[in-house]
């Protein structure tokens, strides 16, 4: 760990109040040259860090500002040393993972942007990524075989809900099959991307985007309809740290499937009349065929049981769906 973050770690176990520069030297068996270096240095990167002579340094907490040392220090100690990268802005997120998992970075790779100008979602649509809402992608190398590469998503979806039931209080359902929603309204949404060696057609690496609204302030009209957030007195270093840690966790163990259940009992769509898209659309549903269905069940690898009207049965592994919420 560097000594910028052992510094954070000490100030954030004692937040409010101060802390000698002599102490901080001391601890870290280095000169009070050194603590001063890397208290300049958190202060860039966004740390409310208050200097007082013959007193010391303070961290005054934003509990709406993610710096690497504030999410290092709420991950689990089986990833604190993941590779982290945030940065103010970014067209994409899953854009600078991708780029990252060709330059070698490795399995649990996080990258983060407290905006995004060219934030994308499912089947080519934007993703409206205004400041301050939580966007950030995570690289994985995957140890399991093409045939669970569906369950990615599925296992974020899963990873989202119980972070944010756990640290925010706020119940939350599954839009089959990337959308997270609460109060009935569309608070995050997931896009998995794959890059594959086209030689062996193995999945080299995968990319889970995750992008959550931590406020509609700002939204233009025409989403404030279905855009909802997640709102509240909560660390948003703590949500991103919980959704992370799960992510893996669930992906680490992702031939199990044991997260399948919990996706169905969040499930908002199953035993309810919906719309079937078949093909893709970006903008108007009216662009594409499509069909009245009732959705039976989410099977195994995280595919939607649907029934058409004329009682003929489909999975759909996936696709474009409906539903009055």
């Amino acid at each position: 760990m560097s000594l910028k973050d052992s510094v954070l770690l000490k100030l954030m176990e004692n937040p409010g109040e101060f802390i000698s520069g002599e102490e901080l030297s001391s601890t870290m068996d280095v000169s009070r040259t050194a603590v001063w270096k890397a208290i300049n240095s958190l202060r860039k990167e966004g740390h409310a860090i208050e200097a007082v002579t013959n007193k010391g340094y303070c961290l005054r907490l934003d509990p709406h500002t993610i710096t690497e040392g504030a999410l290092r220090s709420e991950l689990s100690s089986r990833y604190k040393d993941i590779e982290i990268h945030i940065f103010d802005t970014l067209d994409s997120t899953n854009t600078t993972a991708k780029q990252l998992a060709l330059a070698g970075s490795p399995h649990g790779t996080v990258v983060m942007a407290r905006s995004q100008t060219g934030g994308r979602g499912r089947l080519g649509r934007s993703f409206h990524s205004p400041k301050d809402g939580i966007y950030l992608s995570i690289l994985i190398r995957p140890n399991f075989g093409s045939a669970y590469a569906g369950l990615v998503t599925t296992a974020a979806a899963v990873a989202v809900c119980d972070a944010v039931e756990t640290v925010c209080g706020l119940k939350a359902g599954i839009k089959w099959v990337n959308d997270i929603y609460v109060a009935g309204k569309k608070v995050c949404g997931i896009l998995s991307e794959g890059m594959t060696d086209f030689e062996t057609g193995r999945i080299e690496s995968m990319i889970i985007g995750i992008g959550i609204n931590t406020s509609v302030e700002g939204f233009p009209d025409e989403l404030l309809e279905i855009a909802g957030a997640v709102e509240g007195e909560y660390s948003r270093s703590s949500l991103a740290a919980d959704i992370i840690c799960k992510t893996l966790d669930f992906i680490d163990d992702i031939e199990s499937r044991h997260f399948i259940e919990t996706y169905k009992e969040k499930s908002l769509v199953i035993g309810k009349d919906i719309t079937v898209y078949k093909g893709i659309y970006k903008n108007d549903p009216g662009e594409v065929p499509s069909r009245p269905a009732r959705a039976l069940d989410i099977d195994d690898d995280g595919g939607l049981v649907v029934m058409y009207t004329d009682g003929s049965r489909e999975t759909l592994i996936s696709g474009e769906i409906s539903i009055r919420l």
